[in-house]
């Protein structure tokens, strides 16, 4: 199993894709858990999780997880086809219970749509998706662990 998860090769690529996606989704991670970013913070953000959107409040304990702590883990190679599983299953759910499938395709770009389509959520699968086929690549836990065993 230890092989499964943590193995990976040398290389820029796997670097590069965990790099990006943890990046990007860092910054809404520290909105969720630190208020940074002009975010509401933990306690904001179960309260309008559970009250406004209704959604139980572990299932919106482990969406402010898997943004904060997911993308920390990927920024330093760790655990990152685990993490990038649990990032499909995220964005695969804002899809589609975030009812971005039913503003089409594309980003509200112009503001003439009644929200956001769901592009940039494919753009993200995609990225996990090659992460847990790549790998952690260069420079990551991953590979200090993969070594070590």
């Amino acid at each position: 199993m230890k092989a499964i998860i943590f193995k990976t090769n040398n290389d820029w690529t796997g670097l590069i894709l965990r790099l990006t996606i943890g990046l990007i989704l860092f910054p809404h991670g520290a909105q969720k858990v630190l208020g940074w970013f002009g975010g509401p913070g933990f306690d904001g953000e179960m309260q309008f999780f559970t009250q406004t959107l209704q959604i139980p409040w572990l299932l919106a304990f482990l969406v402010i997880l898997i943004e904060f702590a997911g993308a920390i883990a990927l920024i330093a190679g760790f655990a990152s086809r685990l993490w990038s599983v649990a990032i499909i299953g995220l964005f695969t759910g804002i899809i589609f219970v975030g009812q971005h499938a039913q503003n089409g395709f594309f980003m509200n770009w112009f503001g003439n749509q009644q929200g956001e389509g769901y592009e940039y959520h494919l753009l993200v699968i995609g990225l996990a998706l090659a992460v847990i086929v790549q790998g952690s690549g260069r420079f990551s836990v991953d590979r200090q662990l993969s070594a070590a065993g």
